[in-house]
């Protein structure tokens, strides 16, 4: 009986033992959640915009800087926190938090890193202190994002003389050649067109670039051709005297040039063919060679001799610094531009006469000539030019005295 009350108290005591644990673990279990739930109902909300991107955080941290550091994010000197990271913890507040990347700005090929949380390239521009205008050339536009290449690219632009044919005017480039440069322009070259500056030349600030406009062209022109003068000799006719057979008449030549002009002047002319459309007519003229003989008194004869005379001579032209020439006549005349003067044989015409010579007009002859013997006469002209397109030609002259 005493061992079954025994055991019975045993029993009853290992009971009381497991409720007792239970209740410890039980409180254990109590007290952590209702910690749990405390702790967690204690924590402030805060929101987080990290890079644009929000989140809503539960925290029990006192400052910002303790928030984003217990969140993993490593803040730099470049980047941007707001608040401060200073600031107090409270519940419902916002943090933003901008992080900096690093971009490469490249100006003229010389290039320098900056830090920076902006994403327009004129705003990072204007934190790296440097300044463009509207003729450089960005690799961006400056209201663009700078992209993820974090690089930006500046040609400045610096100022030049372009010559356009007939047009000069100062320009702006950041071009690096020639070639390069007429391209930013929209300069087209045609075929004959010339640029003085090579197109591989590299220019610089000051330089001036000059394009010569070249234009070739083909014009067709008709002109006269003179008609030559035959003389025939007519002893019908009286010594002296001539007569118009035929009528002379000029002849027509179409003469194709190719024309060359340069900025619109003309630089060449050159015939490329011609082909005559009309003959010309040739001036047949009768010179008489009739001699009549008659017995004349004294007076008679000095009457004639006093009397004009007419015949044909050789005429050619002289200047007064041509070779040989000393610019003073025989008879002592200074020689000067616009004077009609004719250098003659004297026992032909005598010194000092006065004479009309076809195609000359009214003359003096006051020179003489080794070369100027017989029927020949040299005619003065104050022009090389035009003593050369005088020639040599046969003319009728009068003797008037």
């Amino acid at each position: 009986m005493s061992k079954i009350i025994s055991m019975k108290n045993l029993f009853r005591g290992s009971l009381r033992s497991k409720q007792t644990v239970v209740g410890v673990i039980s409180l254990i279990l109590f007290v952590s959640v209702v910690s749990f739930v405390v702790f967690q109902v204690t924590k402030d909300s805060v929101v987080v915009n990290a890079n644009g991107k929000e989140e809503e955080i539960l925290t029990h941290a006192n400052t910002v800087g303790d928030l984003l550091d217990s969140e993993g994010i490593a803040i730099t000197q470049y980047d941007k926190v707001s608040p401060s990271l200073n600031t107090k913890i409270v519940d419902g507040m916002t943090v933003d938090w901008e992080q900096a990347r690093e971009v490469t700005i490249s100006v003229d090929g010389s290039q320098s890193k900056v830090w920076t949380t902006e994403s327009k390239v004129k705003n990072i521009l204007e934190e790296a202190n440097i300044e463009v205008t509207e003729q450089d050339k960005l690799s961006a536009a400056l209201d663009a994002e700078v992209g993820e290449t974090n690089q930006i690219d500046i040609q400045k632009a610096f100022q030049l003389t372009l010559v356009d044919g007939l047009e000069e005017r100062q320009v702006w480039s950041t071009s690096t050649t020639v070639a390069n440069f007429l391209k930013q322009q929209g300069i087209q070259l045609n075929e004959f067109d010339r640029v003085e500056n090579g197109l591989e030349k590299e220019i610089a600030p000051g330089d001036k670039i000059t394009v010569v406009r070249v234009e070739k062209v083909t014009d067709v022109v008709e002109e006269a051709i003179d008609f030559a003068v035959e003389t025939k000799s007519d002893s019908s006719l009286l010594k002296g005297k001539e007569k118009v057979i035929t009528q002379g008449e000029p002849g027509k030549v179409a003469r194709t040039y190719e024309i060359t002009k340069k900025n619109g002047k003309v630089s060449q002319k050159v015939i490329k063919s011609e082909e005559v459309i009309q003959e010309p007519t040739t001036k047949v003229v009768a010179v008489g060679t009739k001699v009549v003989t008659a017995a004349v008194s004294r007076s008679k004869s000095t009457a004639s001799s006093s009397s004009s005379k007419e015949f044909y001579v050789t005429a050619t032209a002289y200047t007064a610094n041509c070779s040989g020439c000393s610019g003073i006549t025989a008879t002592g005349l200074a020689l000067k531009d616009g004077m009609k003067v004719i250098a003659v044989d004297p026992s032909v015409i005598p010194l000092g006469s006065k004479v009309w010579v076809e195609g000359y007009g009214n003359a003096i002859a006051a020179d003489k000539g080794s070369a100027i013997k017989g029927n020949k006469i040299d005619v003065f002209i104050g022009s090389n030019s035009k003593a050369n397109s005088w020639g040599r030609k046969k003319v009728r002259i009068k003797v008037l005295n």
